[in-house]
């Protein structure tokens, strides 16, 4: 199956700093104006998620759940989550402290890819 999302190494060793501090985590990413479209991280649990929200995976064990209609702009492209220097739009999530800030890049699937994709779940 072809993964809808992954992560850079440099993802991975912050979701493992988080992780300890924190315990287990979960991403967000909202399409809208006030979080603005970088994924946010939180503990497990600690952003409530809204009816019909689509999980595209996990990283490192984390989920990874995007909004709906985000989902449905981007259901053709495959997420890799990165992590940039510096503070991003959002001050809730766990990284900020760190001086941090998560960030996505996407691309499109390919026809091979497109034909395998990994299926998702929805929030009920």
């Amino acid at each position: 199956m072809t993964r809808r999302i992954d992560s850079t190494d440099t993802a991975k060793a912050l979701i493992a700093v988080l992780k300890e501090k924190h315990g287990e985590l979960m991403f967000y990413q909202a399409g809208g104006c006030c979080e603005g479209t970088q994924p946010q991280c939180f503990e497990k649990g600690g952003y409530y998620l809204r009816m019909r929200d689509v999980c595209l995976g996990d990283i490192e064990g984390c989920e990874f759940w995007v909004d709906r209609d985000l989902y449905e702009y981007w259901k053709f492209s495959h997420f890799t989550l990165d992590v940039l220097d510096g503070f991003g739009v959002g001050g809730f999530s766990l990284e900020t402290p760190l001086q941090k800030t998560f960030k996505i890049h996407y691309r499109l699937f390919s026809p091979e890819e497109l034909k395998d994709l990994a299926p998702v779940k929805t929030a009920e």
